[in-house]
């Protein structure tokens, strides 16, 4: 209706049209790192007004990671007094932002995530660490390439309770555990859980500890807890792998190749890779980017596997003053990409289209500093 709105010199009116139109993908996501950089609730609330002006329906809600652990947790509050550094949402603003997303017909699903980026974890609960080091919460970014135990029964029961007290908190469906960037040389390094994998038979070829095998059973064991919760298991492309369930989503983020291959396997799936906004990549590029080209090499019931998209705001370089700007307008290119028909790929009229979104929208523009900008 905003991109309808036309104004002459006396009113603003609305052209006599005939519309049919329907989302091409129904995961149209946007993804918010509130764990490097703390993003208060007034922050939240105006990009799920742009997630609904542009109809992104999908806000992903990363809460922990290195750098902090975001929500009150009344089963394990150490999480939050310790591994947030006074700066978490109580489970009451949780409610709010869940509301407020709802009225807007978003969906909040939300990202703790293990085994790896789990530095605030242990700060907290160190029985959880691979070894028997002393952690506070990162004061750096990058991959730390620290881990939880996975071989150990409290790492599992003090994760269940806390994927049960959070799956009750956030109704939706889907329940992210994130599962990136552990290199496993922590698991590699202690002789104990060396041990764990020769018993299981998590060896190579070469007959070297598997890190992979090792993080499927950890990925297989947390999936036991997520759907005791009714719910689906959504990880990034590092849990793809021999052994893991189909019932797992695959968030792509490394390229299309773990995508393909997530879909051949069965599993539902989800672009990121190409969508990452925390970068300094043109709209131009971002529109381009379609999760299902046709030239993907995927069969009919391959290609119904491929959920949708999700734009990545990750926060290591971005607080809460500028975060806006660099969701904004670029997010706005990628939700076109995944509303619209593929045929849709017109760069010189999404810049024009995008150009007289923005005045039509222009309190709520104005608000988070976008300005009209080839960007």
């Amino acid at each position: 209706m905003r991109q309808l709105l036309t104004k002459d010199k006396k009113n603003f009116y609305f052209p006599e049209v005939d519309i049919t139109d329907q989302p091409r993908f129904g995961w149209r996501g946007l993804l918010i790192d509130a764990a490097r950089h703390f993003m208060p609730v007034a922050v939240i609330k105006r990009n799920l007004d742009g997630m609904a002006a542009v109809k992104l329906n999908v806000m992903h809600w990363h809460l922990s990671d290195d750098q902090g652990f975001r929500v009150e947790s009344k089963t394990l509050p150490r999480l939050h007094e310790v591994g947030s550094e006074g700066q978490y949402y109580t489970q009451a603003q949780v409610r709010e932002v869940l509301r407020y997303a709802a009225a807007r017909g978003i969906r909040v699903i939300p990202e703790f995530d293990m085994p790896g980026h789990a530095t605030s974890w242990l700060a907290a609960y160190p029985v959880l660490a691979s070894n028997d080091s002393t952690y506070g919460v990162a004061q750096r970014w990058g991959v730390l390439n620290i881990a939880m135990d996975p071989t150990r029964e409290t790492t599992y029961q003090l994760l269940d309770t806390l994927i049960g007290e959070m799956g009750a908190l956030y109704p939706d469906p889907y329940f992210h555990i994130g599962g990136d960037e552990n290199d496993g040389r922590q698991w590699r390094r202690n002789p104990r859980i060396v041990e764990f994998m020769k018993q299981k038979g998590f060896m190579t070829a070469k007959g070297q500890p598997d890190k992979h095998a090792l993080q499927t059973y950890f990925n297989r064991r947390i999936l036991e807890s997520v759907t005791a919760r009714g719910k689906k298991m959504v990880g990034w492309d590092e849990i793809l792998g021999p052994g893991l369930p189909p019932s797992a989503v695959i968030q792509s983020w490394r390229g299309r190749k773990g995508l393909y291959e997530a879909a051949k396997a069965g599993h539902a799936t989800i672009l990121s890779n190409g969508y990452y906004i925390d970068l300094n990549y043109s709209a131009a590029s971002h529109y381009l980017n379609d999760p299902l080209p046709a030239d993907a090499p995927l069969t009919a019931v391959e290609k119904q596997r491929i959920l949708g998209g999700e734009a990545t705001m990750w926060a290591e370089f971005a607080d809460s003053v500028i975060v806006d700007s660099r969701i904004w307008p670029r997010a706005a290119a990628i939700a076109e990409r995944l509303w619209s028909p593929a045929m849709v790929k017109d760069v010189p009229d999404m810049y024009r289209r995008l150009g007289a979104f923005l005045p039509c929208s222009k309190r709520w523009a104005s608000s988070i500093s976008v300005r009209r900008r080839k960007s």
